[in-house]
């Protein structure tokens, strides 16, 4: 009898949003799994885009990742200032397109006046409360964050001591975290 073997896939990343006290923070760690395997691990999966007016931070396998960055920064380019609109039109390219359907992550983004979550399944969500998760310790990180969401903490810290829990918990998430922020319209 052969056994049948599944392809290895990948795993890992923790990407966490706060939005508090003036900043929006989205943090992600540098781990990337194959199987049981870490790769590397000081990967950066958040990043500035639109010249440092939105944020974003990405949960899946890489070379999805460059390309949803490059189709949410054309977008951008398209629709400036309107991180809204730009994400609903990503949505639908990404519900519609066969190349892009074909993809299986999910994506945190904000500007100084709204944060988002996206998905290949179309949706384009707002967060409740400003504090999001995603990836593989993407709950553990939520979890975390809304516990200290009113705390006197400020959103990085928020963020970074949500990250510390997931990656003491998640085996596909690490310490080794890339921080961007922005000042927000509050």
């Amino acid at each position: 009898m052969s056994e049948t073997r599944e392809p290895a896939v990948w795993h890992g990343t923790t990407i966490m949003m706060v939005r508090k006290g003036g900043k929006v923070v989205i943090a992600g760690d540098g781990q990337v799994s194959l199987g049981q395997t870490v790769i590397k691990h000081t990967a950066r999966k958040v990043r500035p885009l639109a010249k440092g007016e939105v944020i974003a931070g990405f949960a899946g396998a890489t070379a999805d990742a460059f390309t949803l960055f490059e189709r949410l920064e054309a977008k951008l380019e398209q629709y400036p200032g309107q991180l809204m609109r730009a994400c609903v039109e990503l949505a639908k390219d990404w519900r519609t397109d066969r190349y892009l359907r074909r993809l299986e992550a999910m994506m945190l983004v904000a500007d100084k006046n709204v944060s988002l979550v996206l998905t290949g399944t179309g949706d384009v969500l707002e967060p409740e409360g400003g504090i999001m998760g995603i990836g593989s310790g993407g709950n553990y990180a939520l979890a975390a964050g809304r516990a200290l969401a009113d705390s006197e903490h400020d959103a990085e810290t928020i963020a970074r001591k949500a990250m510390a829990v997931a990656a003491e918990i998640c085996v596909y998430t690490n310490d080794s975290v890339t921080v961007e922020s922005l000042d927000t319209a509050e």
